[in-house]
């Protein structure tokens, strides 16, 4: 159990580690609690950016299909509503903060925006939007805490 205290000892531990935090959001209610957990250590110090990331897996399909573009800018259409509420939510907040619709494997691109914005903390949930795939194929979370180049914390 961690009192009062001991989660301040925490918050502050978080603070002097992190400069730049990559937060992987994906809208799940555990991208959610990894959004609200950076907030919470990037207010502790108004110099601390967070860079907030929403990764588009690519469409598998296994011909040419006409509507794949449709449903491609339907998708491209959603992530940029998604973090268009994101910027909503953070609009109070002091600290910079950058969002990134990226497109790939989303362990991959985390990684590599991580890498590429110098990023000293990555938080991100342990489960996303897969669901039991995460099973089968490995999970995001997984892929992210072995390749990653900076500590990262997944919240459940």
């Amino acid at each position: 159990m961690v009192n009062k205290s001991t989660a301040k000892e925490v918050i502050t531990a978080m603070k002097n580690l992190a400069s730049r935090i990559l937060v992987a959001y994906d809208g799940s209610e555990l991208g959610r609690k990894a959004l609200e957990t950076a907030v919470r250590i990037a207010e502790q110090d108004s110099g601390v950016a967070l860079h907030v990331l929403h990764v588009l897996e690519p469409l598998i399909v296994p011909a040419y299909n006409p509507g794949i573009v449709d449903l491609w800018e339907r998708r491209q259409e959603s992530a940029e509503i998604l973090m268009a509420e994101v910027r909503e939510l953070l609009q109070t907040l002091a600290n910079p903060v950058t969002l990134h619709i990226e497109n790939g494997q989303p362990g991959e691109r985390i990684v590599h925006t991580a890498r590429e914005q110098q990023c000293d903390l990555i938080i991100m949930g342990s489960r996303g939007l897969t669901g039991i795939k995460e099973i089968f194929l490995g999970s995001v979370s997984h892929y992210v805490a072995q390749r990653s180049e900076c500590p990262v914390l997944i919240v459940k």
